[in-house]
């Protein structure tokens, strides 16, 4: 049986039938809900139960709030028209392989469990060839910028942080030898290449980045 992990269920994919939408079928429709977790536990790809605090339930909170902030983002550039939209679509389908992987932990992960999640380095290259066609566009950084110049840009700002802090989830369960290296390594390269595109929506846009400057106060600012 096939199992597909997405937003922390297994969601098993073989043996459903496409129903139809009369109301009279409406109690053939599989429930939503299992109540498996009732007690505080849910299941990994593998079968092994953990409590949902694991850390590995947690990498796939954080993975799957990174989907979202993305679909977000997009939602905000598909109005402006930008070209890079499609690749926001196959990066969220991607991070549904990162959660794959995530949820196959190696110390309880038989082989047919691996081969099922095994994710390919050529996602980390598309990401690079990505990143290096829009950089050469920009002009070059010489300040910090803040996160700003549009919904579009902002949004990408906000999907970029998280994905930081998705990436600092995964890292112990590579540490630990529960993953292989190829999914930490998209996640930091997708931070790069949000970052990028988040400057590239503001050119093309024609709007401003907002500059870091330092905040001073001079003397009668203190005494006030």
């Amino acid at each position: 049986m096939n199992r597909l992990y997405t937003s922390g269920r297994l969601l098993r994919t073989s043996g459903i039938k496409l129903l139809s939408r009369k109301a009279s079928d409406a109690t053939n429709l599989p429930k939503i809900y299992t109540k498996t977790g009732d007690k505080g536990t849910s299941a990994t790809f593998t079968g092994e139960r953990r409590i949902k605090d694991d850390i590995i339930f947690d990498a796939l909170g954080s993975n799957d709030e990174l989907s979202c902030a993305i679909g977000l983002a997009r939602e905000f550039c598909l109005d402006e028209g930008h070209d890079f939209v499609h690749q926001l679509e196959t990066i969220q389908c991607i991070l549904q392989d990162v959660g794959s992987s995530i949820a196959t932990p190696k110390s309880s992960a038989r082989e047919s469990h691996l081969s099922l999640t095994e994710f390919t380095s050529e996602n980390v290259k598309d990401l690079e060839t990505w990143i290096d066609h829009y950089t050469s566009q920009l002009p070059p950084l010489q300040n910090f910028i803040l996160p700003s110049g549009g919904k579009c840009s902002a949004s990408l700002h906000l999907a970029r942080a998280v994905c930081r802090r998705t990436e600092r989830r995964v890292v112990p369960l590579m540490r630990h030898g529960e993953m292989d290296s190829a999914p930490v390594k998209y996640l930091n390269r997708l931070s790069d290449y949000l970052f990028t595109i988040a400057r590239y929506a503001v050119l093309k846009e024609g709007k401003t980045e907002q500059i870091y400057r330092k905040i001073t106060h001079d003397a009668e600012t203190k005494d006030s």
